[in-house]
């Protein structure tokens, strides 16, 4: 809130939803009508005291209403206005944040058809290579990206679900569980309330399958590869799908989401959140991240987590009355594939292509288990600082080989200071930042020799007499024509 405020869009929409006039507002507020119109004409800031009013008055969450979300829709705006579909349409920048603040509604109903128009291009795709070989022509589903809409839910939600966080405070407090032995406290726990008996399986009889539930003996199989964090997560998953299913099942039912596959994917995901959850218990948890600096190799031997899900777990700790830093995570492979990616703050993830080859998270492959720190910046001169290291998922033996990921963690460089791995960094030193981009085709940075693609909406310079570092030339800030 060190700069002025202009929320003017998000005021009126909070108005309009309530059913009240400028002027019962502006009473509310305790301002003339006059000053509270300029006020929703973004021609007069909303301050502090009048935004701490407003969240008294109407019973807002300041902190939500206050961040700037529009940032993050216009950023999508900008990566479907600059596909080629639209190389005729002049679209220009301040139209599409015209668009993300003043009607945000209707510029995520663009951002969903043009994913629907995506998918079905893609699929459309798919179904060409396939009759190339017509014996093996198989009939496409017409929903292919369900793990797309159940990423921009948990980017909605914040990734923080209270009613989980309570349910699994709930058990520590009537189960009788021990922070010294878990796995023993939990694997009791199923067996008196559940009757359900976990048990360890070599992996000549899992397979590949590293959990499975056998309704008829009421046991629980759990592979012999998994580490002893594994293990307790699956406990805890196993309580969570018996004691909260109807739970879960509000929460999809509020989402949104429009697809059976995603549905499933999301109560899968609200049990491994509750699995964490109890893993690593809120207040203990946020206490000993903030005493210890967040220091995540510290936090996994205090909590018997493992490094990615300690990492996810700061992702969440965004309880507004005893918040944590606001990380933001990312989870690739080799290939650049991005797996998981969870944001509590402001950082950008393009939605339809990989991430920026400068960010240390692709560095991290290079120096296998050992952690990587980087002060980068955006083109919008946003700074931040992140953290990266590569993890390793466990393999079923010679022929099974384990799987190598990389984790990228990170914040806005102001919230740095309370982070162990900003030591010693000149945070303040904001020019030795390493310039990145949300990905190549969304990145206008004239000079970069790091490119993969060029970018959107601009024209290409193709000269047989030139060469430079990069791949490619192009026109800055001219569209194509």
């Amino acid at each position: 809130m060190e700069k002025k405020a202009m929320l003017g869009h998000k005021v009126r929409r909070l108005r309009r939803d309530l059913g009240l006039t400028q002027a019962q507002m502006a009473e509310a507020l305790g301002v003339s009508p006059s000053y509270f119109n300029l006020i929703e004409n973004n021609q007069r800031p909303l301050t502090v005291n009048l935004l701490l009013k407003l969240g008294q008055a109407f019973d807002v969450d300041i902190q939500s209403f206050a961040d700037n979300e529009e940032s993050r829709l216009a950023s999508e705006l900008t990566e479907v206005f600059g596909d080629a579909l639209f190389r005729d349409n002049d679209v220009k920048k301040h139209d599409i944040k015209e668009l993300a603040a003043i009607a945000p509604g209707l510029g995520q109903a663009v951002v969903a058809l043009y994913h629907a128009y995506r998918e079905a291009h893609d699929a459309v795709q798919a179904l060409a290579e396939h009759v190339a070989d017509r014996d093996k022509l198989q009939l496409l589903q017409t929903k292919a990206f369900p793990v797309e809409e159940v990423r921009d839910f948990y980017h909605a939600t914040g990734n923080h679900f209270p009613d989980l966080e309570a349910a699994a405070e709930t058990l520590w407090a009537s189960g009788e569980l021990s922070a010294s032995d878990l796995w023993r406290s939990l694997s009791d726990y199923l067996q008196r309330h559940h009757q359900i008996a976990p048990k360890i399986m070599p992996i000549d009889v899992m397979g590949q399958t590293i959990r499975r539930f056998d309704r008829h003996s009421r046991r629980l199989l759990l592979s012999e590869i998994l580490p002893s964090s594994g293990r307790v997560f699956h406990l805890a998953v196993k309580i969570g799908q018996q004691e909260h299913g109807a739970l879960f099942d509000r929460i999809a039912a509020s989402s949104g989401l429009s697809s059976p596959e995603a549905i499933k994917l999301l109560r899968a995901g609200l049990a491994n959140y509750f699995a964490g959850a109890v893993m690593m218990p809120y207040d203990r948890f946020l206490q000993t991240a903030k005493s210890t600096r967040y220091d995540i190799e510290i936090l996994q031997r205090r909590f018997g987590a493992s490094f990615e899900q300690v990492c996810h777990r700061l992702t969440t700790l965004q309880r507004p009355s005893a918040r944590g830093v606001p990380f933001f995570l990312i989870r690739v492979d080799k290939a650049g594939n991005v797996s998981k990616r969870f944001s509590a703050m402001g950082m950008h993830f393009a939605r339809f292509g990989g991430a920026c080859p400068r960010w240390n998270v692709y560095d991290a492959f290079r120096t296998p288990g050992l952690i990587q720190t980087q002060l980068a910046s955006m083109p919008d001169g946003s700074t931040y600082f992140s953290l990266a290291r590569t993890i390793t998922k466990p393999g079923g033996g010679y022929h099974q080989p384990p799987q190598q990921f990389a984790i990228g963690l990170g914040c806005e460089v102001a919230h740095a200071p309370q982070l162990v791995y900003a030591d010693g960094l000149d945070l303040e030193r904001t020019e030795a930042a390493v310039p990145i981009g949300i990905n190549c085709r969304l990145c206008e940075r004239p000079d970069c020799s790091q490119r993969a693609h060029p970018p959107l909406n601009h024209r290409m310079i193709v000269d047989e007499n030139l060469r430079g570092l990069g791949a490619y030339f192009f026109t800055p800030n001219a569209p194509p024509g």
